[in-house]
């Protein structure tokens, strides 16, 4: 359903406020680098400091600059289940392709309670479901065997982001629910390894500021350009690396802002980027071919 090189979208700031403008310019520049996929207001976006009102918002101004062009599947993750099934809806009116729903973070759930959680958000809601699976930053990590459960019991979840850096997942993944189940990698640094393992793609940060190399990168795998995948992938290490020096997005916010797409701007309690992370990521963006 949904494959190959997709973007994390940073939401950009000026003054304090969405930059509106800014925004739709990276989408239109995303598409026509290539980019298969947009996934606004998910972490790199910065959601948890959105209004409910700026979360929307944002989702629809990504919709209507994508105009139909490539799938948008719609941050809708939140620690209250109230709120997720309300995102959710808001995802679907909206004209969202599918919403990517995290694990809920600082509850701690049990497995029962993730199952739980998720089928409340899909039998909510008719809109295609991306579990997004992270547990560095939610704390919990959801089973291959719930997530087996979810996948069987409910046809509306369709896929997972897996960010557990754990390369045998995706095999089990697989093994437990079969070929039509979506996996996509959230760590762009293993995501070839990922793909060897059976993994569709990636939902990227660092395509917000190399989405024309991702993509090729992804489209020399699919037509089994494996040695140019690797090369790509080789050149873009370093920039990976670089990315995730600091906190996301502070990285890769500086990054837009070097290539002019944006203003650096982060919200409290995040901060912008520090002296060596510039260096570093200025040094990666000469390595990666995006600065001379």
């Amino acid at each position: 359903m949904f494959k190959g090189s997709l973007t994390a979208l940073i939401t950009p700031f000026r003054d304090g406020k969405v930059d509106e403008k800014a925004f739709q310019a990276l989408v239109e520049w995303q598409i026509d680098e290539g980019t298969d996929g947009l996934i606004p207001v998910g972490t790199t976006g910065e959601s948890p400091t959105l209004s409910h009102v700026e979360h929307e918002r944002v989702v629809e101004l990504c919709i209507e600059a994508a105009a139909g062009r490539v799938p948008v599947i719609a941050g809708a993750g939140s620690n209250s289940t109230e709120e997720c099934v309300r995102l959710t809806q808001h995802a679907k009116t909206a004209g969202a392709d599918a919403a990517l729903i995290v694990t809920p973070y600082y509850n701690k759930p049990s497995q029962d309670g993730l199952y739980a959680h998720f089928k409340t958000a899909a039998e909510a809601v008719d809109l295609p479901i991306i579990i997004y699976n992270i547990p560095p930053r939610s704390v919990i990590d959801m089973s291959v065997e719930t997530m087996a459960r979810l996948a069987k019991d409910f046809s509306g979840i369709v896929g997972m982001k897996d960010a557990t850096a754990d390369l045998a997942r995706p095999l089990a993944t697989r093994e437990a629910i079969g070929d039509d189940f979506c996996m996509l990698s959230g760590e762009d640094a293993t995501v070839l390894s990922f793909m060897v393992n059976g993994g569709d793609g990636c939902i990227s940060v660092t395509s917000n500021v190399a989405p024309g190399a991702l993509s090729q990168m992804h489209d020399a795998w699919a037509s089994g350009k494996h040695d140019d995948a690797m090369t790509i992938n080789a050149q873009l290490f370093p920039l990976h690396q670089a990315l995730f020096v600091e906190p996301n997005p502070v990285p890769v916010k500086y990054a837009a802002s070097v290539l002019e797409k944006c203003d650096m701007d982060v919200r409290l309690p995040l901060t912008p980027a520090n002296e060596n992370t510039r260096k570093l990521v200025h040094q990666a963006m000469v390595s990666a071919g995006l600065l001379n």
